[in-house]
């Protein structure tokens, strides 16, 4: 059993999702220092544009009739699918890009569900820590309101498809400091950050307290 920590962040490490999740991380392998950790950083190693494709269609086809894609396609799906299935805590840092997951995160889930049965619930029960960052605003009363579409498409994803005991860190204006026209929100993106950051440790003391239990 290990800790699954999931990247997707294109900004190496000026990724204020990242930061998060290492905070998180952090507190979990302190107590836990002999805990495996199962790393995928999809943005920096994403994951192969056609295997999803090439698995379902492998999928539906006779072992003996697939080829050589169908099947390599076939086995990272289930390995996906392993990951997710024997973690027993996972630290997921999932930044908004385009108003939505990005193409990376995308070929995760898909390639995940073709590996696994029909229906699987892949992290049932587990103490799943859900980091988000989002270069603007998008809260009630923002011009942006709305515009949101990957904090409720992972919820269903990770909770109503996959049965996730679900944390979700928040942290909004992460541009303020790079976008010039962001500067007037400067005090507010400070408070925005060291709230997500106390959230993060806080999430990843309870996250290690849960595993020692």
């Amino acid at each position: 059993m290990s800790i699954l920590r999931v990247d997707s962040s294109i900004q190496g490490d000026n990724s204020a999702s990242s930061a998060l999740g290492d905070l998180v991380l952090t507190e979990l392998t302190t107590a836990h220092p002999d805990a495996p950790v199962v790393r995928r950083h999809l943005g920096r190693d994403p994951l192969p544009a056609e295997a999803w494709a090439s698995a379902v269609v492998g999928g539906a086809t006779a072992e003996t009739d697939r080829t050589d894609a169908q099947h390599q396609a076939l086995a990272l799906a289930q390995q996906l699918a392993e990951e997710l299935q024997q973690a027993t805590t996972a630290v997921l840092a999932l930044p908004l890009y385009n108003f939505g997951v990005s193409q990376h995160v995308k070929s995760w889930i898909d390639l995940a569900l073709a590996g696994a049965p029909q229906g699987a619930r892949l992290l049932e029960g587990t103490p799943t820590a859900l980091v988000v960052t989002r270069g603007g605003a998008y809260g009630a009363g923002t011009p942006r309101e709305g515009w949101d579409h990957s904090t409720d498409y992972l919820r269903r994803i990770l909770v109503d498809l996959w049965g996730a005991d679900l944390t979700l860190i928040e942290r909004e204006f992460t541009l303020v400091g790079i976008n010039p026209a962001l500067d007037e929100f400067a005090e507010l993106a400070a408070m925005m950050r060291k709230s997500a950051e106390e959230a993060a440790i806080e999430t990843g003391a309870a996250l290690a307290a849960r595993r020692a239990a």
